[in-house]
């Protein structure tokens, strides 16, 4: 089932999530929603918040831009109470963009190698290093399960010059292609 993403300026976007119990009703159907809505907006990945759920859950799947980057080949997870262990001091700055904010996206240096422990949808943990866009997708993604968003980590002037567009997507008159949930909608 395809939901609603919730835009910019949703509280629930802003909230520290909580981790998701081992007998979480209905968890590998709740993963299928969250694939199925991410591939509908054309996402790399999707974090519970951003429909709604405050929970530590992410979906992501990197493969479509393996041309560009290797590391994503293949590079399909559901991350259940996913925790960045290590990080890099190396870090890159790349362009991001957000499903939660249609319309922006801004230079973001992230840590370039991480580690990172998390669950997957049959209760299987896990442990990765990861290098390159994959470790970038997954700061992105977890940043959303800490009640943050992709930015916070850019400087004041270029907040000033997104201001416009960030009132549009919080009045609900940015466009996008997917189903979204704007504030006061």
């Amino acid at each position: 089932m395809i939901l609603p993403i919730y835009l910019y300026g949703q509280p629930v976007l802003r909230e520290e999530t909580k981790d998701v119990p081992v007998d979480y009703p209905n968890l590998k159907e709740l993963v299928a929603n969250m694939f199925e809505t991410m591939y509908n907006a054309d996402g790399v990945g999707l974090a519970a918040p951003q429909i709604g759920l405050s929970l530590r859950l992410l979906v992501i799947d990197a493969d479509v831009l393996s041309d560009d980057f290797p590391e994503c080949k293949g590079f399909k997870r559901a991350m259940v109470n996913p925790c960045i262990v290590e990080r890099s001091d190396e870090t890159v700055a790349m362009e991001e963009g957000c499903l939660s904010f249609p319309g922006v996206h801004e230079k973001v240096s992230r840590a370039k190698i991480i580690r990172v422990t998390y669950s997957d949808e049959n209760g299987t943990s896990h442990e990765e290093e990861l290098d390159g866009f994959t470790a970038r997708v997954v700061q992105h993604e977890c940043e959303h399960l800490a009640g943050g968003v992709f930015i916070d980590n850019i400087s004041p002037i270029r907040k000033q010059l997104n201001k416009g567009r960030l009132n549009n997507i919080i009045k609900g008159t940015a466009r996008c292609s997917y189903r979204t949930k704007a504030v006061g909608k």
